[in-house]
């Protein structure tokens, strides 16, 4: 113990009298390192991390963080959602399950007998999408949404329009046809206030025009203790999306019964009925005037009003010799499916969703390899820049401890240029060697054919 305590105190005599001839050890290079290879170890960290998430998210959980949450819960454009055709659900202890099969009819067949019909569960669900119409060029959907309110016993309407997707047959576009993919706002809308009791307003689509530029639409006011008080004919215009309510056609029938047959229409209970647009010009819209005036309804006359309510005129008394479109279509049940088919259909969907399942798994299977490849090829990055970091700095401090400090960057610009050198030589010797190995299969194929 005393020789070594001796050997200490030689050693600070020594570095007091010669000053820096004798090295202590340096302490910076250690540290450098050791935070260096930190910092490393923490990025590798990231990286693993990174990955275990993107795992994670394939299948987004509750797990994740708020950013993330905040991106996945961002309202979407309700027009770019894709709905399945509903299937019904299929009994476990039933083979067969009718299935129903529809057809595409004219919506307006026969003119003007389109109708708003109520269901027993619309007081209690207090609202009802009624039947819809389709546009002759199957572009878009209309249909009334109609609002039961039970404090007044009233009903509204509003009137709303679906964009039927394009890359589909005609019968899939009402089929998929769903209401979350509808405009936002309706076109038309009756007043919902409900402060009369029983009082109903609904409005009913009657037809389209020929090129589906403008729809025509009833509109009823009514009480349910007392009947049906007033219809209003209204025209909606698609290219300037503008509605006209046609009453001027009432206060003709009006003005004409009381010129000429002394009747005042005001003292009866009438009402009229759009029929449709006229088959020859479909500027102009035909009703059908009808007053209750005793045990059967008289006739009132046939009369045509301007699709913008500015003429009206009589047409006849008979209905013989008008002519009205039937454009609008919509979609009926037509039977039920054979159970051949339904059966065959069965086993194809079966092997249809067997093959999506198979399909599924193998594309997870290969996002996983994608991922787990792209975090390897990361963490190898990683480690070849940390080895060449650490390579650097070993080199930056042999050529300060062994040359003068006006020689370090010379010295280490040269040492550098020959480590590059070698390294470009080693990797146009690989690329001769995988060239050379692609050479040799593509003779191998050419040889066997």
């Amino acid at each position: 113990m005393i020789y070594v305590l001796l050997g200490i105190a030689a050693a600070f005599c020594a570095y007091i009298q010669w000053g820096d001839e004798i090295p202590l050890p340096n302490f910076d290079k250690d540290v450098t390192k050791k935070e260096a290879k930190y910092i490393h170890n923490v990025n590798k960290q990231e990286e693993k991390d990174k990955f275990k998430r993107a795992k994670l998210n394939r299948n987004p959980s509750g797990y994740m963080t708020m950013e993330e949450y905040e991106i996945l819960s961002a309202p979407k454009d309700r027009m770019t959602v894709e709905i399945d055709v509903p299937k019904p659900p299929t009994p476990a202890d039933m083979v067969y399950v009718p299935q129903p099969s529809y057809k595409i009819v004219r919506y307006n067949d026969p003119p003007g007998s389109p109708e708003i019909t109520l269901t027993k569960t619309f007081y209690q669900k207090r609202q009802q999408n009624a039947q819809g119409i389709v546009s002759p060029d199957f572009t878009k959907l209309v249909y009334p949404a109609v609002y039961y309110y039970p404090n007044s016993g009233s009903t509204a309407c509003d009137l709303f329009v679906i964009n039927l997707e394009e890359a589909k047959s005609n019968m899939d576009k009402i089929l998929t046809a769903n209401t979350i993919h509808r405009l936002s706002d309706p076109i038309l809308s009756t007043d919902k206030t409900n402060d009369n009791y029983y009082t109903f307003r609904t409005l009913t689509p009657v037809d389209f025009t020929a090129d589906g530029s403008k729809l025509l639409v009833k509109e009823k006011i009514g009480n349910s203790k007392d009947g049906i008080w007033r219809t209003t004919p209204v025209v909606y215009d698609f290219t300037t999306n503008v509605s006209y309510d046609l009453i001027e056609v009432r206060d003709a029938i009006i003005y004409y019964w009381k010129e000429n047959r002394n009747l005042n229409l005001e003292d009866k209970r009438w009402d009229i009925y759009p029929l449709g647009f006229a088959a020859d010009n479909p500027d102009w819209v035909i009703v059908n005037a009808v007053a209750y005036t005793g045990d059967f309804p008289v006739n009132l006359g046939t009369w045509s009003v301007n699709s913008k309510g500015e003429q009206s005129r009589l047409i006849t008394f008979t209905n013989s010799d008008v002519l009205i479109g039937m454009n609008g279509y919509k979609l009926i049940k037509d039977g039920i499916v054979s159970p051949d088919i339904s059966e065959m259909e069965e086993k194809q969907l079966k092997r249809i969703e067997k093959e999506k399942t198979k399909q599924k798994k193998q594309q997870d299977k290969d996002e996983v390899k994608a991922l787990e490849k792209s975090y390897k090829a990361k963490i190898k990055q990683l480690d070849e820049e940390f080895k060449e970091s650490q390579k650097d700095y070993d080199l930056r401090r042999k050529i300060q401890g062994s040359t003068s400090s006006d020689e370090i960057l010379v010295k280490y610009k040269e040492i550098k240029a020959v480590q590059e050198a070698k390294k470009q030589q080693k990797l146009e010797k690989q690329r001769r060697k995988e060239l050379r190995r692609l050479q040799k299969e593509r003779q191998k194929v050419e040889n066997q054919i």
